[in-house]
């Protein structure tokens, strides 16, 4: 069971609370009205499961390099805009749309080091026949009015982008991390205003907002729980015919025994190990042990009620990825160092 990782003798809601606080949680999730996971984040979560004899750690474990940026959080915000609706809104204008992320799942210690706005269209549909005149996809920044319902047309705003296209069937990326950034400021988080001006013949079905899916991918680090690359060590191989002696033990740790599978989408669990045996005298190379281990060795053969022997503890952990969705159904991607027990060795 997983509670045996937490010891003592506070009750199991309590020893809950202190384990989902050390995995960086406020409160355990849950979720209400989740929905699928994005294609990207389980191809992320797959390639680090499995990674391959190829993987290369050479930047550190809180690296993404699927964005070439520090990050062991990766989360996908689902758009929480509507469209606007007002008298000042242009013929020429197809769609007019605010675009609104809710980034309050972020918390104070993370540093956002990319965000990413996808802008697409659910259905592969092309322009009417003819010569091609393009719509044109145009972004700004929301003016804090935006954020009562009323238009965003107006003087007061700044074009951040402007894409012309034909064909309702792309994917618009766009680097949005300094506004990212700025929406965590105290200023607050006024959004974006989206608007997809026309050809002169717009085909209606195609400017409904039905038809548009917008979401903010972003990654953060949290600093204090990266660690850089440590070199890794050959496995040691102790003679079966001493059992006893300090090694990693088998422990799987299964999140349905815990309550935690409405929550967490992958793995449903993993194997955690545990370290568990004697360091008798005298120590070896291959018990992992450090000078002091082995000179408190000695000094307890020679004062056993004196002098403890030392600990069999792990000293060499590897990370595990998690995808999990959080209190507001975002889904996430959490990278977690120190999860597996791979080497032990007297301390």
């Amino acid at each position: 069971m997983f509670w045996v990782l937490v010891e003592g003798g506070l009750d199991v809601k309590s020893q809950e609370s202190l384990l989902l606080k050390s995995l960086g949680f406020r409160a355990k999730p849950s979720p209400k009205s989740p929905g699928p996971v994005p294609p990207l984040l389980w191809k992320m979560f797959q390639k680090r499961t499995n990674p391959g004899p190829s993987a290369k750690e050479s930047k550190g474990r809180c690296w993404v390099e699927e964005f070439n940026v520090p990050g062991n959080i990766v989360r996908v915000f689902p758009d929480q805009g509507g469209d606007i609706h007002g008298e000042e809104t242009q013929s020429w204008l197809c769609l007019q749309k605010r675009l609104y992320f809710n980034l309050s799942a972020l918390d104070e210690e993370e540093v956002p080091t990319m965000a990413q706005l996808e802008i697409k269209f659910s259905h592969n549909l092309y322009q009417a026949s003819g010569p091609a005149r393009p719509y044109v996809l145009s972004l700004y920044r929301a003016p804090q009015i935006a954020l009562r319902g009323v238009s965003g047309h107006g003087s007061g705003r700044q074009v951040l982008v402007e894409q012309p296209f034909t064909h309702f069937h792309e994917s618009f990326l766009f680097e949005v991390t300094e506004l990212a950034n700025e929406w965590r400021g105290p200023d607050g988080n006024p959004g974006l205003i989206l608007e997809i001006s026309a050809p002169a013949s717009p085909n209606g079905t195609l400017c409904s907002g039905s038809f548009l899916e917008t979401s903010l991918l972003v990654v953060s680090l949290v600093p204090g729980q990266c660690k850089s690359t440590r070199p890794k060590r050959s496995p040691y191989f102790v003679p079966e015919a001493v059992s006893n002696v300090c090694k990693p033990r088998q422990l799987y740790i299964s999140f349905s025994d815990v309550g935690w599978e409405n929550w967490i989408i992958a793995p449903q669990g993993y194997m955690a190990n545990y370290c568990l045996g004697e360091c008798p005298f005298p120590l070896t190379v291959e018990l992992n042990s450090t000078n002091h281990a082995v000179l408190q060795t000695i000094v307890h053969s020679l004062d056993p009620e004196g002098t403890p022997q030392p600990c069999c503890v792990p000293v060499r952990l590897s990370p595990i990825s998690i995808l999990y969705y959080d209190n507001n159904d975002n889904v996430v991607l959490r990278h977690y160092e120190d999860m597996v027990v791979d080497e032990c060795g007297c301390r």
